[in-house]
């Protein structure tokens, strides 16, 4: 009996409790038979009883041979239950990439500015010998760079990825799965923002942009990515003519945009180059493009710091960094999706039945209202889309490539 108890004693893990504390161990075992599946289930209750506080407390331990012990606790004590505790999840990655971003600006500028600092201190005679050693060293420093542009030039080809429906080769730093999480929060912000906002779901005007989206998804559903999609419609009462589809399919259009719209066929276009974002992976490709460009970015913003003989030049010298390559990478970059997406918009469109000609006719529309309004219009080198002359022309020329029956096959 005493083998007995023992051997109960380690195996329930009791070890940590005082053996001044224990004051009786009573072992009683016998079978129990629910009215579940469980069958021949042996219930062995273990009674402890502290010496110093008279209390008693109960424990009862489950063991089965004819299958597996479900998920919970192994211990159930009466009246007290353990508990195990929450999975630790990691944050997304381009969540952390949005909290590492400024704070890698800001050690880019306190090394430099310290690098600066040191170099002014040090007297004539030991900046001679630090160029001397550096001169000395030149061939050891060059290949030290030459690895680094090695391991950074491995790094863009192991997250080199194929377009889903172009082909075309991108750049993907982050995993699909990372970049969903990130847009549930997006949206969750989304539909706070525009909570008082939104249009309800009897309105007319939801009622058509769901129809169309649903359309839309129905006659493309041979593309896989549309089916993995789930598409939510959210209407924002909002003179902004704008329409977005975040990620993980929520659609928000304001009613700026469709007062724009002339017809169902414009509706249909515009909420095929949204969508063709999201089946794209265009706001996963576009973070990954800026997140490399910031990695590399910070190289050149120490050298400015530390070279620039005073903090206002440094300063300058980092906003002229800033809009080059705004202006040169992020820009361009950006325009080439808009343009991307305005094809394999007009082809899901154009299965869904839609008249294509109506695309290049809404930006010719836009064109003449932005005119009538009187808004200055920023030249296209200095936009994140495309003009609306250049997008006319565009949605033109992939008119005449689109053979509208044969795509049309759900008619």
């Amino acid at each position: 009996m005493a083998l007995l108890c023992g051997s109960l004693f380690r195996s329930c893990h009791f070890s940590l409790l005082s053996s001044h504390l224990i004051g009786n161990l009573r072992v009683c075992t016998r079978a129990v038979y629910p009215q579940s599946s469980w069958r021949n289930t042996i219930s062995t209750s273990v009674r402890l009883r502290a010496s110093l506080t008279g209390r008693t407390t109960s424990y009862q331990i489950y063991s089965k041979a004819t299958a597996p012990l479900p998920c919970g606790p192994v211990l159930t004590p009466c009246g007290h239950y353990f508990h195990t505790s929450a999975r630790l999840r990691a944050l997304p990655a381009p969540l952390i990439w949005m909290i590492i971003k400024p704070l890698q600006k800001i050690m880019a500028i306190i090394l430099g500015r310290s690098i600066r600092k040191w170099w002014v201190a040090l007297p004539d005679k030991r900046q001679q010998l630090v160029r001397k050693y550096a001169w000395q060293k030149r061939w050891q420093i060059a290949g030290g760079a030459g690895v680094a542009i090695m391991i950074v030039t491995l790094f863009l080809l192991t997250h080199l990825d194929e377009s889903p429906l172009t082909g075309r080769t991108r750049l993907l730093v982050f995993s699909k799965e990372n970049y969903m999480e990130m847009a549930a929060l997006t949206s969750d912000a989304y539909m706070e923002e525009y909570a008082e906002l939104l249009v309800p779901v009897t309105d007319p005007r939801h009622q058509v942009v769901k129809w169309v989206v649903q359309h839309l998804a129905q006659r493309n559903k041979d593309i896989p990515e549309v089916n993995d999609i789930s598409w939510t419609v959210h209407v924002v009462q909002s003179p902004s003519v704008n329409a977005f589809v975040l990620p993980n399919g929520n659609v928000f259009m304001f009613t700026g945009m469709l007062e724009a719209i002339a017809d169902v066929h414009q509706l249909t276009i515009i909420l095929g180059h949204e969508m063709a974002h999201a089946l794209l992976g265009h706001a996963a490709e576009q973070a990954s493009m800026s997140h490399v460009l910031e990695l590399l970015s910070v190289v050149l913003l120490i050298a400015i710091w530390a070279m620039c003989p005073h903090d206002s030049l440094s300063m300058l010298g980092h906003w002229v960094q800033g809009k080059l390559r705004e202006l040169l990478f992020q820009r361009p970059f950006s325009r080439k999706l808009e343009a991307e997406a305005d094809q394999v918009g007009l082809q899901l469109a154009a299965k869904a039945c839609a008249d294509v000609r109506a695309g290049p006719v809404f930006w010719q529309q836009m064109e003449l209202r932005d005119q009538l309004s009187g808004e200055p219009t920023l030249p296209e080198w200095l936009s994140t889309h495309p003009s609306h002359r250049n997008r006319v022309a565009q949605l033109d020329h992939c008119c005449l490539g689109i053979n509208c029956p044969a795509l049309c096959v759900w008619c």
